[in-house]
């Protein structure tokens, strides 16, 4: 989907260790806007051990469901950082350090967007659904077999 955002701002340093295993972005609750979190990076801080730190998320999922689901397992030896683009998760989220003792740091934007667009947009994306609906894609054709000499 694409948004019109009304505006980001760069989320407060998220540090997670054993000391603080879990950060929650919540947003703020305006009637009119919504508010996401788009990780960008996850990294191992100075410090630290030759283990497994795996951190993971937790949200709503569409059917209104509290879930959680690992999105990186860092090791200072073969994997210390992970970009994960553009994941964008809706408020409210929380990070976990579900394994290991950091510290890891999570970069991201805190993304606000109005809930109630204009309808002049809203028949802009259905034009552009009709031309995505308009275009054929070429027939797939089996692969030929090869007969046995």
């Amino acid at each position: 989907a694409v948004y019109k955002f009304h505006g980001f701002i760069l989320i407060p340093a998220c540090e997670l260790s054993s000391k603080v295993p879990f950060y929650t972005f919540q947003g703020d609750e305006e009637e009119d806007l919504e508010h996401f979190l788009e990780l960008r990076t996850i990294c191992l801080g100075e410090g630290a051990k030759e283990e497994s730190n795996v951190v993971e998320v937790i949200a709503i999922n569409h059917l209104g469901k509290k879930i959680s689901v690992p999105i990186a397992n860092l090791h200072i030896k073969c994997l210390p950082m992970v970009s994960l683009g553009e994941f964008e998760l809706k408020a409210p989220v929380t990070l976990r350090l579900k394994a290991g003792t950091g510290p890891v740091s999570v970069s991201g934007l805190h993304l606000i967007v109005p809930q109630n667009e204009d309808s002049d947009e809203e028949e802009d994306s259905d034009e552009e659904k009709e031309d995505v609906e308009e275009e054929e894609l070429p027939a797939i054709k089996p692969a030929k077999k090869k007969k046995n000499q």
